[in-house]
């Protein structure tokens, strides 16, 4: 009896077992078969793929073109020097915070309309004459100048770090910009900014209308100097995009021409614009600017007999020469007209 027992449980014990390996091994077809759910990117572990190379923009090397040459740029530039006023405005307004500027002109060393975003920023002394020790000390992986200021020290800043001059500081400050951007890899953040710029001064020529007929005149005073300023300068580029109508005389493609009083009348237009470049405390430029404004050929003057002669901000209207300058000038030509 007892015998039988031990049989009878033993074949239990194997049936119990067979049964424990047919069931696993259905388990196991079952996970290999299954296919990924339709649609799904998920792939098996021996599908999985090796481990791809890094991509990261930011090590590309990027070849950029400019007036002195070729820089080759490694992805985007973290530490950016810029030697010129115009560009500080241009890095400010594509968002980037430089690491050393020059002083602004007229500035102290900022001017007023960029001075709350320069917290920080090294100062690098006049614009033509940069401190080269102290770029050298910032450890700059982007600097950015200009051929007209700084083509001498050219060849020093380029043992410093890649360099890229634009070539040269009067005419349409857009060229310039559109440079800079490339050069810290927000080609497509600059080319949206001119647009918007572009589109501003479309939606002003509507607001204004006939009254860009106007005949504009732009004078600067300087110490015992008068200036004429033409249609390629900072404030010119932007009457002409206007529409604006100028002077016979002023009414040329190029900068600026020094006159005497005997050539006083090629100042008078329907409207004068003047600035007055004092850079010290005795205001030899006021004085200059009064005593023209009261001699007799100047009286004769239209703008003169109408009331139309207006001091503006020097630096908006010339020396800023940046897009931060220019959508300000943009604000005041505007206000100027719908007031006057």
């Amino acid at each position: 009896m007892f015998l039988r027992k031990q049989r009878y449980s033993a074949l239990i014990l194997t049936v119990i077992l067979s049964l424990m390996l047919i069931v696993t091994g259905c388990g196991s077809q079952n996970t290999a078969s299954t296919p990924a759910p339709s649609g799904s990117n998920q792939a098996t572990p021996s599908e999985q793929p090796a481990s791809a190379p890094s991509t990261d923009a930011n090590h590309d090397v990027r070849k950029v073109k400019h007036a002195m040459g070729e820089a080759e740029i490694k992805g985007t530039p973290q530490r950016v020097v810029i030697l010129t006023g115009e560009g500080t405005e241009a890095l400010l307004a594509l968002g980037v915070k430089p690491v050393g500027a020059v002083q602004s002109v007229l500035g102290n060393p900022w001017t007023d309309h960029i001075k709350d975003k320069m917290e920080g920023v090294v100062e690098l002394g006049e614009e033509s004459q940069p401190n080269i020790e102290l770029i050298v000390s910032l450890k700059p992986d982007l600097i950015i100048g200009n051929k007209t200021r700084h083509e001498k020290v050219f060849s020093q800043l380029t043992g410093i770090a890649p360099t890229v001059f634009s070539e040269d500081l009067v005419g349409n400050w857009k060229i310039n910009f559109a440079l800079y951007a490339e050069a810290v890899n927000k080609k497509a953040e600059g080319e949206k900014l001119l647009a918007d710029f572009d589109k501003r001064v479309e939606e002003a020529k509507v607001k204004l209308g006939d009254k860009t007929k106007t005949k504009v005149s732009l004078v600067r005073f300087l110490p015992g100097k008068v200036r004429l300023y033409m249609k390629d300068t900072f404030a010119g580029v932007l009457f002409n995009q206007l529409g604006f109508a100028r002077p016979a005389a002023q009414d040329q493609d190029k900068f600026m021409e020094v006159i005497s009083k005997e050539r006083m009348e090629d100042m008078d237009g329907d409207v004068l614009f003047y600035w007055v470049s004092d850079y010290d405390a005795e205001k030899a430029a006021a004085k200059f600017k009064d005593e023209w404004m009261k001699d007799p050929l100047y009286q004769n003057l239209n703008v003169a007999k109408n009331n139309k002669a207006f001091q503006v901000n020097e630096v908006i209207w010339n020396t800023g020469g940046g897009i931060l300058s220019a959508n300000l000038l943009l604000d005041e030509i505007v206000k100027h007209f719908e007031t006057n």
